[in-house]
Protein backbone atom coordinates (compact mmCIF):
# COMPACT_ATOMS: atom_id res chain seq x y z
CA UNK A 1 0.00 0.00 0.00
CA UNK A 2 2.65 2.32 0.69
CA UNK A 3 4.79 1.56 -2.41
CA UNK A 4 1.46 2.11 -4.44
CA UNK A 5 0.52 5.65 -2.68
CA UNK A 6 4.56 6.69 -3.85
CA UNK A 7 4.00 5.56 -7.01
CA UNK A 8 0.61 7.09 -7.78
CA UNK A 9 2.26 10.52 -5.83
CA UNK A 10 5.45 10.76 -7.78
CA UNK A 11 3.23 10.14 -11.62
CA UNK A 12 0.69 13.03 -10.51
CA UNK A 13 3.29 15.44 -8.73
CA UNK A 14 4.81 15.19 -12.13
CA UNK A 15 2.34 15.85 -14.32
CA UNK A 16 1.69 18.50 -12.14
CA UNK A 17 4.78 19.78 -12.79
CA UNK A 18 4.73 19.59 -16.22
CA UNK A 19 1.76 21.33 -16.53
CA UNK A 20 3.19 24.03 -14.44
CA UNK A 21 6.34 24.37 -16.74
CA UNK A 22 4.23 24.27 -20.18
CA UNK A 23 2.32 26.97 -18.61
CA UNK A 24 5.22 29.35 -18.08
CA UNK A 25 6.24 28.77 -21.64
CA UNK A 26 3.34 30.93 -22.58
CA UNK A 27 5.00 33.98 -20.77
CA UNK A 28 7.69 35.87 -22.97
CA UNK A 29 9.90 36.86 -20.10
CA UNK A 30 10.22 32.93 -19.34
CA UNK A 31 13.90 31.35 -19.31
CA UNK A 32 15.67 28.21 -18.55
CA UNK A 33 16.33 28.67 -15.12
CA UNK A 34 13.00 29.63 -14.36
CA UNK A 35 11.19 26.94 -15.90
CA UNK A 36 13.21 24.62 -13.95
CA UNK A 37 13.07 26.08 -10.77
CA UNK A 38 9.56 26.17 -11.04
CA UNK A 39 9.55 22.98 -12.25
CA UNK A 40 11.36 21.17 -9.08
CA UNK A 41 9.18 23.56 -6.72
CA UNK A 42 6.12 22.51 -8.08
CA UNK A 43 6.68 18.98 -7.86
CA UNK A 44 8.59 18.78 -4.77
CA UNK A 45 5.15 20.61 -3.29
CA UNK A 46 2.73 18.19 -5.62
CA UNK A 47 4.69 15.35 -4.39
CA UNK A 48 4.36 15.96 -0.95
CA UNK A 49 0.84 16.91 -0.35
CA UNK A 50 -0.34 14.20 -2.92
CA UNK A 51 1.10 11.19 -0.84
CA UNK A 52 0.07 12.78 2.51
CA UNK A 53 -3.63 12.88 1.66
CA UNK A 54 -2.99 9.22 -0.15
CA UNK A 55 -0.95 7.66 2.58
CA UNK A 56 -2.26 9.37 5.92
CA UNK A 57 -5.92 10.42 5.34
CA UNK A 58 -7.23 7.90 2.94
CA UNK A 59 -5.14 4.04 2.88
CA UNK A 60 -4.10 4.78 6.57
CA UNK A 61 -7.72 5.78 8.08
CA UNK A 62 -9.38 2.36 5.43
CA UNK A 63 -6.76 -0.10 7.23
CA UNK A 64 -7.61 1.36 10.30
CA UNK A 65 -11.38 1.02 9.89
CA UNK A 66 -11.08 -2.65 8.55
CA UNK A 67 -8.68 -3.74 11.44
CA UNK A 68 -11.53 -2.65 14.02
CA UNK A 69 -14.05 -4.06 11.86
CA UNK A 70 -12.07 -7.09 12.49
CA UNK A 71 -11.82 -7.15 16.09
CA UNK A 72 -15.05 -5.93 16.61
CA UNK A 73 -16.24 -9.50 14.96
CA UNK A 74 -14.16 -11.58 16.46
CA UNK A 75 -14.82 -10.01 20.21
CA UNK A 76 -18.92 -10.37 19.21
CA UNK A 77 -18.63 -13.85 18.51
CA UNK A 78 -16.55 -14.21 21.93
CA UNK A 79 -18.75 -12.73 23.71
CA UNK A 80 -21.63 -14.29 22.34
CA UNK A 81 -20.07 -17.97 22.66
CA UNK A 82 -19.87 -16.80 26.74
CA UNK A 83 -23.59 -16.91 26.86
CA UNK A 84 -24.68 -20.09 29.70
CA UNK A 85 -26.50 -22.03 28.15
CA UNK A 86 -29.45 -24.48 29.50
CA UNK A 87 -31.01 -21.28 31.11
CA UNK A 88 -34.40 -22.19 32.59
CA UNK A 89 -36.22 -19.65 30.62
CA UNK A 90 -35.32 -19.75 26.72
CA UNK A 91 -36.36 -16.07 26.16
CA UNK A 92 -34.44 -14.66 28.72
CA UNK A 93 -31.48 -16.24 27.32
CA UNK A 94 -32.11 -14.93 23.78
CA UNK A 95 -32.85 -11.46 25.32
CA UNK A 96 -29.66 -11.73 26.60
CA UNK A 97 -27.99 -12.59 23.65
CA UNK A 98 -29.79 -9.62 21.90
CA UNK A 99 -29.17 -6.98 24.72
CA UNK A 100 -25.22 -8.37 23.96
CA UNK A 101 -25.35 -7.94 20.32
CA UNK A 102 -26.51 -4.38 20.44
CA UNK A 103 -24.33 -3.50 23.03
CA UNK A 104 -21.24 -4.57 21.20
CA UNK A 105 -22.86 -2.53 18.04
CA UNK A 106 -23.13 0.29 20.15
CA UNK A 107 -19.65 0.08 21.26
CA UNK A 108 -18.92 -0.25 17.38
CA UNK A 109 -20.63 2.49 16.66
CA UNK A 110 -18.88 4.69 19.32
CA UNK A 111 -15.47 3.44 17.98
CA UNK A 112 -16.31 4.63 14.44
CA UNK A 113 -17.56 8.04 15.94
CA UNK A 114 -14.13 8.79 17.28
CA UNK A 115 -11.98 7.53 14.00
CA UNK A 116 -14.51 9.63 12.17
CA UNK A 117 -13.52 12.62 14.83
CA UNK A 118 -9.66 11.43 15.11
CA UNK A 119 -9.89 11.76 10.94
CA UNK A 120 -11.59 14.92 10.78
CA UNK A 121 -8.96 16.53 13.56
CA UNK A 122 -6.12 14.52 11.81
CA UNK A 123 -6.62 16.49 8.50
CA UNK A 124 -7.57 19.45 10.08
CA UNK A 125 -4.11 19.92 12.13
CA UNK A 126 -2.13 18.54 8.96
CA UNK A 127 -3.94 20.90 6.69
CA UNK A 128 -3.23 23.70 8.89
CA UNK A 129 0.36 22.92 9.58
CA UNK A 130 0.70 22.07 6.13
CA UNK A 131 -0.52 25.66 4.49
CA UNK A 132 2.38 28.34 6.60
CA UNK A 133 5.60 26.63 4.58
CA UNK A 134 3.78 25.96 1.30
CA UNK A 135 1.81 29.54 0.99
CA UNK A 136 5.32 30.73 2.29
CA UNK A 137 7.15 29.19 -0.70
CA UNK A 138 4.31 29.58 -2.92
CA UNK A 139 4.77 33.32 -2.47
CA UNK A 140 8.45 33.89 -2.86
CA UNK A 141 7.75 31.58 -6.54
CA UNK A 142 4.96 34.21 -7.30
CA UNK A 143 7.38 37.49 -6.33
CA UNK A 144 10.35 35.92 -8.80
CA UNK A 145 7.44 35.33 -11.27
CA UNK A 146 6.21 38.70 -11.22
CA UNK A 147 9.63 39.91 -12.35
CA UNK A 148 11.99 39.89 -9.06
CA UNK A 149 13.90 36.84 -11.22
CA UNK A 150 16.34 39.72 -13.71
CA UNK A 151 18.20 40.81 -10.36
CA UNK A 152 20.53 38.13 -9.00
CA UNK A 153 20.48 39.80 -5.34
CA UNK A 154 16.73 39.37 -5.26
CA UNK A 155 16.36 35.83 -6.86
CA UNK A 156 19.12 34.33 -4.48
CA UNK A 157 17.40 35.96 -1.51
CA UNK A 158 14.05 34.41 -2.20
CA UNK A 159 15.00 31.24 -3.29
CA UNK A 160 17.06 30.43 0.10
CA UNK A 161 13.30 31.42 1.42
CA UNK A 162 11.40 29.23 -0.76
CA UNK A 163 14.49 26.42 0.03
CA UNK A 164 13.67 27.43 3.78
CA UNK A 165 9.97 26.81 3.44
CA UNK A 166 10.41 23.30 1.68
CA UNK A 167 12.72 22.21 4.30
CA UNK A 168 10.35 23.15 7.04
CA UNK A 169 7.71 20.65 4.86
CA UNK A 170 10.08 18.31 4.96
CA UNK A 171 10.81 17.99 8.16
CA UNK A 172 7.21 18.19 8.77
CA UNK A 173 6.61 15.27 6.61
CA UNK A 174 9.41 13.11 7.99
CA UNK A 175 8.18 13.60 11.63
CA UNK A 176 4.72 12.04 10.26
CA UNK A 177 6.47 9.42 8.68
CA UNK A 178 8.33 8.68 12.01
CA UNK A 179 5.65 8.48 14.37
CA UNK A 180 3.54 6.36 11.67
CA UNK A 181 5.90 3.71 11.22
CA UNK A 182 6.47 3.55 14.78
CA UNK A 183 2.81 3.22 15.40
CA UNK A 184 2.48 0.82 13.08
CA UNK A 185 5.56 -1.14 14.06
CA UNK A 186 7.06 -0.87 10.61
CA UNK A 187 10.07 0.87 12.85
CA UNK A 188 11.45 -2.47 15.02
CA UNK A 189 13.66 -1.53 18.15
CA UNK A 190 17.36 -2.82 18.09
CA UNK A 191 18.15 -3.12 22.12
CA UNK A 192 21.34 -3.15 23.37
CA UNK A 193 23.60 -1.62 26.13
CA UNK A 194 24.51 1.92 25.41
CA UNK A 195 26.23 4.54 27.58
CA UNK A 196 23.35 6.87 28.36
CA UNK A 197 26.35 9.71 29.68
CA UNK A 198 27.79 9.68 26.19
CA UNK A 199 24.86 9.99 24.21
CA UNK A 200 23.78 12.98 26.30
CA UNK A 201 26.96 14.70 25.18
CA UNK A 202 26.35 14.12 21.74
CA UNK A 203 22.98 15.74 22.45
CA UNK A 204 24.41 18.73 23.65
CA UNK A 205 27.37 18.81 21.22
CA UNK A 206 24.23 18.98 18.42
CA UNK A 207 22.83 21.92 19.94
CA UNK A 208 25.71 24.28 21.14
CA UNK A 209 25.20 26.63 18.01
CA UNK A 210 21.63 26.86 18.85
CA UNK A 211 22.14 27.46 22.25
CA UNK A 212 24.65 30.13 22.10
CA UNK A 213 22.49 32.14 20.21
CA UNK A 214 20.20 32.35 23.01
CA UNK A 215 23.02 32.62 25.80
CA UNK A 216 22.11 29.52 27.32
CA UNK A 217 24.60 26.91 28.90
CA UNK A 218 24.10 23.18 29.24
CA UNK A 219 25.04 20.76 32.61
CA UNK A 220 24.87 17.13 33.06
CA UNK A 221 24.64 17.14 37.31
CA UNK A 222 26.82 15.17 39.21
CA UNK A 223 30.27 13.29 37.54
CA UNK A 224 28.82 10.06 36.46
CA UNK A 225 31.41 9.59 33.45
CA UNK A 226 29.50 6.26 32.38
CA UNK A 227 25.34 5.86 32.67
CA UNK A 228 25.23 1.95 31.12
CA UNK A 229 21.15 1.02 29.86
CA UNK A 230 19.41 -1.15 27.79
CA UNK A 231 17.98 0.43 25.09
CA UNK A 232 18.27 1.62 21.39
CA UNK A 233 20.51 4.73 21.22
CA UNK A 234 19.28 5.94 17.46
CA UNK A 235 15.54 5.70 19.66
CA UNK A 236 16.91 7.17 22.82
CA UNK A 237 18.97 9.72 20.95
CA UNK A 238 15.79 11.07 19.37
CA UNK A 239 13.69 10.99 23.10
CA UNK A 240 16.84 12.71 24.43
CA UNK A 241 16.84 15.33 21.10
CA UNK A 242 13.62 16.30 21.07
CA UNK A 243 13.78 17.13 24.80
CA UNK A 244 16.42 18.91 24.51
CA UNK A 245 15.27 20.75 22.16
CA UNK A 246 11.94 21.70 23.74
CA UNK A 247 14.16 22.78 26.78
CA UNK A 248 15.70 25.58 24.88
CA UNK A 249 12.41 26.45 22.89
CA UNK A 250 11.26 27.47 25.98
CA UNK A 251 13.94 28.91 28.51
CA UNK A 252 14.79 32.43 28.63
CA UNK A 253 17.55 33.76 27.29
CA UNK A 254 20.73 33.15 29.40
CA UNK A 255 19.13 30.01 30.99
CA UNK A 256 20.09 27.16 31.65
CA UNK A 257 19.52 23.12 30.47
CA UNK A 258 20.29 20.70 32.66
CA UNK A 259 20.14 16.79 32.84
CA UNK A 260 20.88 14.40 36.02
CA UNK A 261 20.83 11.16 36.43
CA UNK A 262 18.60 9.38 39.26
CA UNK A 263 20.48 5.93 39.41
CA UNK A 264 18.41 3.25 41.64
CA UNK A 265 19.41 -0.85 41.72
CA UNK A 266 17.34 -2.05 38.75
CA UNK A 267 16.47 1.03 36.65
CA UNK A 268 18.01 4.47 35.61
CA UNK A 269 15.46 7.45 35.29
CA UNK A 270 16.76 10.50 33.07
CA UNK A 271 15.64 13.81 33.91
CA UNK A 272 15.46 17.07 31.39
CA UNK A 273 15.15 20.45 33.48
CA UNK A 274 14.60 23.84 32.17
CA UNK A 275 13.78 27.15 34.02
CA UNK A 276 12.07 28.97 31.54
CA UNK A 277 8.15 29.34 30.90
CA UNK A 278 6.38 26.71 32.06
CA UNK A 279 3.61 24.55 31.49
CA UNK A 280 -0.16 25.89 32.86
CA UNK A 281 -1.62 22.75 35.07
CA UNK A 282 -4.93 22.54 32.73
CA UNK A 283 -2.29 21.63 29.61
CA UNK A 284 -0.12 18.81 30.84
CA UNK A 285 -2.56 16.46 30.31
CA UNK A 286 -2.58 17.40 26.36
CA UNK A 287 1.12 18.12 25.72
CA UNK A 288 1.94 14.35 24.61
CA UNK A 289 -0.98 14.83 21.59
CA UNK A 290 0.08 15.27 18.31
CA UNK A 291 -0.24 18.86 17.29
CA UNK A 292 -0.76 20.02 20.37
CA UNK A 293 0.67 23.25 21.44
CA UNK A 294 -0.28 25.51 24.86
CA UNK A 295 0.63 28.65 22.84
CA UNK A 296 0.15 28.19 19.25
CA UNK A 297 0.88 31.32 18.20
CA UNK A 298 4.37 31.76 19.98
CA UNK A 299 5.14 28.32 19.47
CA UNK A 300 4.61 28.56 16.08
CA UNK A 301 7.60 31.65 15.62
CA UNK A 302 9.76 28.98 18.20
CA UNK A 303 9.16 26.42 14.79
CA UNK A 304 9.23 22.84 15.16
CA UNK A 305 6.80 20.25 14.06
CA UNK A 306 4.50 19.66 17.17
CA UNK A 307 5.25 16.70 16.69
CA UNK A 308 8.47 16.00 19.03
CA UNK A 309 6.52 15.21 22.12
CA UNK A 310 3.89 12.61 20.46
CA UNK A 311 7.40 10.57 18.72
CA UNK A 312 8.79 10.94 22.54
CA UNK A 313 5.74 9.20 23.59
CA UNK A 314 5.93 6.08 21.15
CA UNK A 315 9.38 5.78 21.61
CA UNK A 316 9.45 4.89 25.43
CA UNK A 317 6.28 2.80 25.03
CA UNK A 318 8.17 0.77 22.56
CA UNK A 319 10.65 0.51 25.68
CA UNK A 320 7.91 -0.54 28.11
CA UNK A 321 8.58 2.69 29.81
CA UNK A 322 6.77 6.43 30.09
CA UNK A 323 7.73 10.37 29.71
CA UNK A 324 6.70 12.17 33.02
CA UNK A 325 6.74 15.86 33.60
CA UNK A 326 6.31 18.33 36.31
CA UNK A 327 6.21 21.75 35.46
CA UNK A 328 5.21 25.26 37.41
CA UNK A 329 4.28 28.00 35.28
CA UNK A 330 7.32 30.81 35.13
CA UNK A 331 9.61 28.48 37.08
CA UNK A 332 10.53 25.47 33.94
CA UNK A 333 9.35 22.46 33.26
CA UNK A 334 11.48 18.65 34.08
CA UNK A 335 11.02 15.86 31.46
CA UNK A 336 11.97 12.87 33.14
CA UNK A 337 11.30 8.70 32.36
CA UNK A 338 13.22 5.39 33.54
CA UNK A 339 15.22 2.77 32.01
CA UNK A 340 16.76 -0.73 32.82
CA UNK A 341 20.01 0.19 34.22
CA UNK A 342 23.03 -2.36 33.67
CA UNK A 343 25.86 -2.49 35.95
CA UNK A 344 28.78 -1.52 33.70
CA UNK A 345 31.29 -4.67 34.76
CA UNK A 346 28.46 -7.14 33.75
CA UNK A 347 26.20 -7.80 29.87
CA UNK A 348 23.41 -8.81 31.69
CA UNK A 349 20.12 -8.00 29.85
CA UNK A 350 17.69 -6.57 32.25
CA UNK A 351 14.06 -7.19 32.84
CA UNK A 352 12.01 -4.08 31.02
CA UNK A 353 10.32 -1.45 33.00
CA UNK A 354 6.59 -2.05 34.39
CA UNK A 355 5.08 1.31 33.73
CA UNK A 356 2.37 2.63 36.06
CA UNK A 357 -1.35 2.88 34.40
Amino acid sequence: MVYSSRVLALLLAICIAVITTLFLTLFKDANITLLFVAFGISFSVSYILIFIVLEFLIFREINKIYRLMEKLRKKELNKLNKQKSGALNPLEKINEEIFSFAELKQKEIDELRKLEAFRKEFIADVSHELKTPIFAAQGFVHTLLDGAMDDKSVRSKFLKKAAKSLDGLDALVQDLLTLSHIETGQIKMHFENIDLYKLTQEVFEQFEEKADKRDIKFRIEGNPNKIIVYADWQRIFQVMTNLVSNAIKHSHEGGEVVVSFELSKKFVTTHIRDFGEGIPPEHIGRIFERFYRVDKSRSREKGGTGLGLAIVKHILENHHTKAEVESSPGKGSTFSFKLPRIKSDTNEIPEPVKSKQ
